[in-house]
């Protein structure tokens, strides 16, 4: 299987660090907006600039899943945790309310966690 693509907004220095995190821990082609092929483009949603995402070679993850398919990638720590997570009732409505909450606060969270290049 060839190395998933992360696909994140590298004008965010939030989203610039969240990456750097997932490429400490996991393997992972990190492609900015700005970078994104035509044919990588073609498998996003037309949306695709509200939130991350996550190319495998089978399918396109976008926001709270993308994080989530993103994090089983990291260890077995986060995998376990969105193992147990993913048991929850309503998971994927708190999942996806989750990452909205801290996705439209990036701005904030970037004062306190904030990167140039992930690379």
């Amino acid at each position: 299987m060839a190395t998933p693509r992360l696909v994140y907004d590298d004008d965010c220095g939030f989203c610039m660090w969240c990456v750097r995190w997932a490429l400490r821990f996991g393997e992972f082609e990190p492609v900015g907006f700005s970078e994104l092929s035509p044919d990588q483009q073609a498998r996003l949603p037309d949306d695709y600039e509200n939130c991350m995402h996550l190319l495998t070679d089978d399918a396109a993850y976008s926001c709270g899943e993308a994080l989530a398919q993103a994090a089983e990638r990291c260890g077995p720590v986060p995998r376990t945790v969105v193992g147990l997570a993913r048991k929850l009732p309503r998971w994927e409505a708190i999942r996806e309310k989750g990452y909205r909450w801290v996705a439209d606060r990036r701005a904030i969270w970037g004062r306190y966690a904030s990167a140039e290049c992930p690379q």
